[in-house]
């Protein structure tokens, strides 16, 4: 019974009106519950020919219909896609290959190269060969070749599960060693290196030895050596199915390559309280454990995920792996959608920049009825970063040691630019929450201090915070937030009452030139004269689904006829927060703001002339994107489906600022808030065709996990593992030029970051900041990238070892020059170019 996201069963009314009275305890109603967020031209309903599905939408934060707001000339959009299509002209950088992992040797040389492998065991204390004997183990072989195989599992960094060819586990039970069928503490061990050999140690504290022939578990660890073996049982995992060696820079300091997803949730399994996401990006023990359905929807077949028929309208089957017969899919909201292995997938087909935002919102958590962790959005945000360096220990182990993995947390962009030109991914780390630094405001009045904004943003600097949104669903005490739209926009707003003591101060638009122009918030209504629609494919839907679930719903304002603006903007609060960021060099997103707000954001950050700005999924207004890049920011349009993101690459096409590179990500907005894109379908023109070749130079088949087998074309988005297909999708609709573009995000993400740390622009590009030649001419052999950057500014090429920069000489003419490096990134020379 797979799902598909085109269809939707006749039990929808039937189930959600069932909801609505076993478990919802509210008068909501099954046309209520489908209540989509889409506008026609004029406001109306979904269904009509101006509709425009939200996660599609130029805006999600604003009313658009079909004419987007573009807010320039003729002119203007002819020179920046002249601008565009010259950068796509210019030199790229060349690329090498770099090792999958290090090669694995005959014996292991730390304890942590065994990760993945399978080996047999020799004693050191009576030289024989560790062999299964029943359902427990000896040490009575004398040939290697009579000694049982053995898969290390990694667990964490130096921990392994010792998988065996039957498909059991050895175990350290008591004083016994013996076969187990399922992972334990009793089955994960500690290994340490004691000279050429290795000791093994249970996580209940007993160690493997020998007494005689026989293997036993004890307080004293005997010593064994290891010798890599065939034999071995696959252990159970998803699949990759990409191959070909991940591409990696010349040099740790060239230009980059790759795509960037600023905008993405991938520890969101521990927020709303820990219980409202089914599943993990990982498990110590594997897959089998963290791609399991919640408790609610097992023990009732699918039919008590109240959040989830609420979203979808469908019951689903709860069984994950390894069948994963209804999830993951792109309209389920609830279920996991970034293991490690559908990331290991989207790394190797080219992405390169990922941002990971901590969210949380403390009353729709605390309303939902199951929960193990906090609901305190500043706790949640801790355990969440917490979480992040886990994963990253977590693919370390997988990948042979400290360092080794692929997925980097980063904290600045020259530490970025190495990782990526190591052929491995930078992961910044942000913040999108509702009352962060506990700044929430009840009736009014501020309930924090600037005091307290700086200790909460110096304590999430240092956990690693590079990236901050200011709002999310609620109004606070430092900015109003645009809203959302129909049912679920009357469901947030009861929960912004509960939070704040008001409701948002929704306002006919005074702006009517702008309103009419899509530079709005978000359409309110009253309950009852909810547009229609599907409430599947609303964006940030889960919030209102929690809020419905729980019984939350209670009377709103019946605001007058729209468009609606938000009379709530930018507070002092909010101002200060905004200054700090910028004094600290993080990267400021006014995705989520108010009109108001983020005018008077933007208005600031242009006074304080800082370009350390983004919009990272589509919630902000078409007026503020080419103010963003005319700042030197830049842009990620929430993903959706395929063909508008393709519309959406177009729109941006006309912002593009010749002074600054241009390159486009994406904001895929996974795991719990937003849906993924849906398929064109099998039968649509150009479908993607497999095996094909991924940026870099990958091969990609379609993704298999567990019994499963995905298909861009019929499954969409189903799983983050299939963004590489949707790249591809893009690149059959629009051609290389749209790949071309995202191919620079990663590069683009990365020099507006530089811009915020101080590196001033390329000044090919903007001669209002070429600088004297002498400033050039004047770098000393040796210098470090770093400081020629911060000296120099950025160059306009940075190919292999050496930068091209424009200058200016004492006549004012303008000159180039090379700058050469040596491999470790020091200044070998300076030259006319």
């Amino acid at each position: 019974m797979t799902r598909s996201p085109q269809t939707r069963p006749r039990l929808r009314g039937a189930l959600l009106g069932a909801l609505s009275v076993t478990l919802l305890g509210t008068a909501l109603t099954p046309s209520a519950v489908q209540a989509h967020d889409e506008h026609g031209a004029s406001g109306g309903t979904a269904g009509s020919e101006a509709t425009y599905e939200m996660k599609n939408a130029l805006s999600r934060a604003g009313v658009l219909d079909e004419t987007a707001y573009d807010p320039t000339s003729p002119e203007d959009s002819r020179r920046a896609r002249a601008a565009a299509a010259a950068m796509r002209r210019e030199p790229t950088p060349q690329l090498r290959t770099v090792p999958l992992r290090e090669k694995r040797t005959a014996r292991p040389q730390t304890r942590y190269a065994m990760a993945g492998g399978c080996y047999v065991l020799r004693s050191v204390a009576n030289g024989r060969w560790v062999r299964q004997r029943g359902d427990a183990y000896a040490a009575d072989r004398p040939r290697r070749g009579q000694a049982s195989p053995l898969r290390f599992q990694a667990t964490d960094l130096g921990q392994y599960l010792l998988f065996t060819a039957d498909r059991d586990f050895l175990a350290a039970d008591g004083a016994r060693v013996r076969v187990q069928d399922r992972p334990a503490p009793t089955a994960d061990f500690t290994v340490r290196k004691k000279g050429r050999a290795f000791t093994f140690t249970s996580a209940r504290g007993r160690s493997l030895g020998t007494r005689g022939t026989g293997v036993v578990a004890g307080s004293r660890p005997g010593r064994f050596t290891l010798h890599r073996a065939i034999g071995c049982a696959r252990f159970p995992e998803a699949q990759v199915n990409v191959s070909g060696r991940p591409f990696a820079g010349e040099t740790s300091f060239q230009q980059v390559t790759g795509l960037t997803d600023a905008h993405t949730h991938g520890m969101a399994y521990e927020f709303l309280g820990g219980e409202a996401h089914c599943g993990r990006p990982w498990h110590p023990y594997g897959v089998t454990y963290a791609l399991v359905d919640c408790e609610d929807h097992t023990l009732t077949g699918g039919y008590g995920a109240a959040l989830e028929l609420l979203l979808s309208g469908e019951p689903h089957d709860p069984v994950g792996w390894p069948t994963f017969e209804d999830w993951p899919a792109p309209n389920s909201l609830t279920h996991e959608g970034t293991y490690y292995k559908w990331m290991e997938r989207a790394w190797r087909g080219g992405l390169r920049v990922f941002t990971n935002l901590l969210v949380e919102n403390n009353q729709l958590c605390m309303l939902y009825p199951l929960k193990r962790n906090s609901c305190d959005d500043m706790d949640s945000v801790r355990l969440q970063a917490r979480r992040m360096y886990e994963f990253e220990r977590y693919i370390d182990a997988q990948w042979g040691g400290p360092g080794k993995g692929w997925y980097r947390i980063v904290k600045n962009p020259f530490q970025a630019r190495r990782v990526i030109n190591a052929g491995k991914l930078a992961v910044i780390m942000g913040i999108e929450t509702s009352i962060p630094f506990d700044c929430t405001v009840k009736l009014g009045v501020p309930q924090c201090s600037r005091d307290d904004i700086d200790d909460g943003l110096a304590e999430v600097r240092r956990m690693g915070v590079r990236q901050m949104e200011l709002v999310n669903k609620f109004d606070n005490a430092l900015s109003g937030v645009a809203g959302d739209a129909a049912e679920t926009g009357v469901a947030v707003n009861a929960a912004n009452f509960l939070e704040t003591g008001s409701f948002w101060a929704m306002r006919r638009c005074e702006d009517e030139a702008a309103a009419e122009a899509g530079v709005t918030d978000r359409e309110q209504a009253a309950l009852p004269a909810a547009p229609q629609g599907e409430l599947a494919q609303q964006q940030d839907a889960l919030f209102g689904a929690v809020a419905a679930v729980t019984g939350a719903l209670q009377p709103v304002p019946l605001y007058p006829p729209g468009p609606h603006c938000n009379a709530r903007g930018l507070t002092p609060l909010g101002d200060h927060l905004i200054r700090e960021l910028a004094d600290r060099r993080m990267l400021f997103d006014p995705d989520h703001m108010s009109v108001a707000a983020r005018k008077e954001a933007l208005d600031l950050i242009e006074r304080l002339d800082y370009p350390g700005i983004l919009s990272s999924h589509s919630w902000s207004t078409p007026d503020a994107y080419p103010r963003i890049l005319e700042m030197g920011g830049f842009i990620s349009p929430y993903a959706g489906d395929s063909a508008g993101f393709v519309d959406k690459w177009r729109a941006h096409l006309d912002w593009v600022d010749e002074r600054y590179l241009f390159g486009l990500g994406y904001g895929a907005d996974i795991n719990g808030l937003g849906a993924q894109g849906d398929p064109r379908g099998a039968d649509a023109p150009n479908p993607v065709t497999y095996p094909f070749t991924a940026l870099g130079g990958s091969t990609v088949r379609k993704q298999r996990s567990g019994k499963r087998v995905y298909d861009i074309n019929v499954d969409g988005v189903a799983h983050y593992g299939l963004y590489p297909d949707w790249i591809e999708d893009l690149r059959r609709q629009a051609g290389g030029d749209i790949v071309a573009d995202m191919a620079r995000g990663a590069e683009a993400y990365l020099q507006t970051w530089e811009r915020a740390v101080g590196v001033s622009p390329d000044a090919c590009r903007d001669d209002s900041v070429r600088k004297p030649v002498r400033v050039l001419d004047g770098l000393r052999r040796g210098t470090r990238v770093e400081a020629v950057l911060r000296r120099a500014g950025q160059p306009h090429t940075r190919l292999g070892s050496a930068f091209g920069y424009c200058a200016r000489d004492a006549a004012g003419r303008t000159v180039e020059r090379t700058v050469t490096f040596d491999r470790r990134g020091r200044v070998t020379g300076v030259r006319r170019a």
